[in-house]
């Protein structure tokens, strides 16, 4: 496949939390390159980047590799999240644009309408679109940048559990929504607190113990670019 070099970044780091490169798994320049349809300079750029983030890691003998995070390290990103979310919905109450609060009053609205029809396959990437645009509501780049990085990590770090009651999880997303709208920052930062500690409860750990896949998952990618563990 052939994706623009900008791109690059994105592409890699998509694919490492989908999966498709086993963490510890070597990422070469050469096949990275060859992979996505770009030259080497661009490659080296993201990994630069990937490293930045922690989704990579230099190894001596070895270049670049998929990190391989611990238990503990997953448990603080979740522990950032709590503190960093309601954080966000404060600053939007006092920062957000009306094009904010459109946005994010159409996707309550799918988003409910969702929910009573049991259409749950929909809920997820509507809850992900909800929460990156109240972050981009918060008008700190910084903090939207932050909370970017910490769900890309947390998806790939962690499975999550569709909710027991998605239409109660909706309604909490009108509640932020109408505290953000109102201008009252101190409830949007309460109910987002509160919907994102439950949020937390449902969210399993991939790779327990430091388990690790027995080999590379398939994606729509045809090329196997993994080499031996390290």
């Amino acid at each position: 496949m052939r994706i623009p070099a900008h791109s690059v970044c994105t592409a890699i780091r998509d694919d490492i939390v989908a999966g498709v490169y086993e963490r510890g798994g070597r990422l070469t320049e050469e096949l990275l390159a060859r992979r996505y349809g770009v030259s080497r300079v661009p490659v080296r750029e993201a990994l630069r980047t990937l490293e930045a983030e922690g989704f990579v890691v230099t190894r001596r003998h070895a270049g670049a590799c998929v990190a391989e995070p611990t238990e503990q390290e997953a448990a603080d990103l979740l522990e950032m999240r709590m503190l960093l979310e309601p954080l966000g919905a404060a600053r939007a109450a006092q920062r957000r644009t009306e094009a904010h609060l459109k946005v994010l009053r159409g996707l309550v609205r799918l988003g409910q309408e969702r929910s009573r029809r049991g259409h749950s396959e929909d809920l997820r990437s509507l809850g992900g679109w909800f929460h990156e645009t109240l972050a981009q509501a918060s008008g700190s780049p910084a903090l939207t940048s932050t909370l970017a990085q910490l769900r890309h990590k947390i998806a790939w770090m962690y499975s999550v559990e569709a909710p027991a009651n998605p239409a109660e999880s909706w309604a909490e997303h009108g509640g932020i929504v109408d505290a953000v709208a109102r201008g009252d920052s101190e409830r949007a930062r309460a109910i987002t607190a509160l919907h994102t500690e439950r949020a937390t409860t449902v969210h399993r750990l991939r790779f327990p113990g430091g388990d690790r896949p027995d080999r590379v998952r398939s994606s729509q990618h045809p090329v196997n670019m993994m080499g031996p563990r390290h």
